[in-house]
């Protein structure tokens, strides 16, 4: 019989793409997760991966039938938290993915919020790029997701919570800064610094750059807002930074300067998201709740 541990190394390793590292993820050694693997196509008498040279690759019949076990996944999951439900035991850990754009500077505070409200509950909080946690949400192996939108995903409940200003940051010594007032014009033919593409950031930058004519700078991409806020500061080129980052004391202005053209309006959209079926939805709503407070305090 298939066992609900092979699923889930099915699913990690479909994710990660790499046996080691899903092995790790997953609190395994790689000759055991390679042997649960075997066996499990074994049972199936399909083989789900092939060895390509950066790793691990889903097969045609793997491809098929990733989407059944992610259900598997979240379903257990739910079926677990529906039992906790009924035997009023709480929640105890929200697994909680954030992308990095929005982690460093918003949940400090938020923590500290939740935890003088809920003192048994914790937070286990991952950083990752929000299309992956997507689907990790959606398989179960997250319970929560706060991220920019668009959101999607099957089954998932998607509450908008605010809105932030994108602010474009200068070197100090960059002629934009110098003068009295900027126009759209001032910035064609300008390189903007970005994030990983994968990032919903890297995505609303390209289109920013369209309507500016400027261009991205493909050869830097940052890890983090403070490697793009160091990296301006250097000379490297512009970027576009969040107005809570900017405000925060992770952030700040203190080696760049805000350079914006009259009438920039720019803004992304925050949303959290869970999965509707989930037993604890409403404990998961009243954290989205706070924070939405926290990120409407912070305009």
């Amino acid at each position: 019989m298939v066992t609900l541990k092979q699923i889930d190394i099915f699913v990690r390793l479909a994710d990660i793409g790499n046996m080691g590292e899903a092995a790790t993820a997953l609190g395994m050694t790689q000759p055991a997760l390679s042997q649960q693997l075997r066996a499990l196509e074994r049972k199936l008498d399909l083989q789900l991966f092939e060895r390509v040279p950066k790793g691990m690759q889903l097969t045609p019949s793997g491809r098929k039938l990733l989407a059944q076990a992610r259900t598997v996944i979240a379903s257990t999951r739910d079926f677990t938290d529906a039992a906790d439900h009924i035997a009023a035991r709480p929640a105890g850990t929200i697994r909680f993915g954030v992308s990095p754009t929005l982690g460093p500077y918003l949940m400090p505070r938020v923590i500290k919020i939740l935890h003088e409200r809920y003192p048994d509950l914790r937070l286990f909080i991952r950083e990752g790029i929000p299309s992956k946690q997507q689907a990790d949400l959606a398989a179960g192996q997250l319970d929560m997701l706060l991220s920019p939108m668009p959101i999607e995903g099957k089954g998932l409940r998607v509450e908008p919570l605010f809105r932030e200003r994108l602010r474009i940051i200068a070197p100090p010594d960059d002629p934009l800064v110098s003068l009295p007032e900027l126009r759209k014009e001032d910035f064609a033919g300008r390189m903007f610094l970005s994030l990983d593409h994968r990032h919903h950031y890297h995505r609303q930058l390209e289109d920013i750059c369209k309507n500016l004519g400027a261009t991205i700078l493909a050869d830097y991409e940052g890890t983090s807002l403070d490697a793009l806020q160091q990296m301006v500061g250097s000379g490297l080129g512009l970027a576009i930074l969040p107005h809570f980052y900017i405000r925060s004391e992770a952030g700040g202005l203190d080696v760049v300067r805000i350079a914006e053209p009259a009438g920039w309006e720019q803004h992304r959209s925050i949303a959290a998201a869970w999965r509707a079926s989930a037993a604890f939805s409403d404990l998961y709503a009243e954290v989205a709740a706070v924070i939405a407070e926290e990120g409407r305090r912070q305009r």
